[in-house]
């Protein structure tokens, strides 16, 4: 299935070559110069990724990633800007993003993060029932990967969802910093394991919003735990 990527990027001269680079690498390619078409594209079609430029005419990059995960937009989000100081990065990450990139970057470089991005991804299915309920009312439906507290769906994102389904794969039991790593982002990931934490915050904080009795416990030094609530 052919993968479709929406990049946002004002700058003609930085938006050209980088349609052509990933348009020879066999994807669906949209461009956009404005936040607020950004926006639009992402409610009609939601691309399978979303190339983000931070500087943009009509609003912020990042206030772009934050509508779009408010809105439920599940796809990766990969920001492009010449921001690249920590706390940038950081900022982004908390929106939403999985993956920041400083400008001047080399098409390679984007091109491997794209397809890292993008290997875990798939099209989303619509399941005959919801999975069966679990004892804090969590439940994954990894075939059609949509997520249940109850009765009620909880709108994950990509990575969120891959996390949520390897923990959930090993209820009660601590996963790895570099299993999730490897497993959820790639062995051959570019980015800071800053990310992970990132996700996980936001992951935990989503459970949690949606009366979610299991907890995502951090194990100083080793890695996660998705926990049943006592007495389950």
């Amino acid at each position: 299935m052919e993968h479709r990527v929406l990049v946002v990027e004002d700058e003609q001269d930085i938006a050209y070559p980088l349609v052509r680079t990933l348009e020879r690498e066999g994807y669906e390619v949209a461009w956009v110069q404005t936040g607020k078409e950004a926006l639009v594209h992402l409610g009609n079609t939601s691309p399978d990724l979303m190339i983000l430029d931070l500087g943009l005419p009509d609003m912020d990059g990042l206030d772009v990633c934050r509508s779009a995960r408010g809105e439920g937009y599940p796809g990766g989000i990969m920001i492009v800007t010449a921001r690249g100081d920590e706390m940038d990065r950081v900022v982004g990450l908390d929106f939403g993003a999985d993956d920041y990139l400083a400008k001047p970057f080399g098409l390679a470089e984007l091109q491997a993060r794209v397809r890292a991005l993008l290997r875990r991804s798939q099209a989303t299915a619509v399941p005959d029932a919801a999975p069966t309920p679990r004892a804090g009312g969590l439940r994954l439906d990894v075939e059609a990967r949509r997520a249940f507290v109850r009765e009620d769906e909880v709108a994950l994102t990509t990575k969120e969802f891959d996390v949520a389904a390897l923990l959930d794969e090993q209820r009660n039991k601590v996963v790895s910093r570099s299993q999730l790593m490897a497993e959820v982002w790639d062995e051959n990931w570019f980015g800071s394991t800053k990310t992970l934490d990132v996700t996980i915050g936001r992951l935990r904080q989503k459970l949690e919003d949606a009366g979610a009795e299991e907890r995502v416990v951090a194990v100083r030094g080793v890695g996660f735990r998705l926990e049943d609530p006592p007495g389950a």
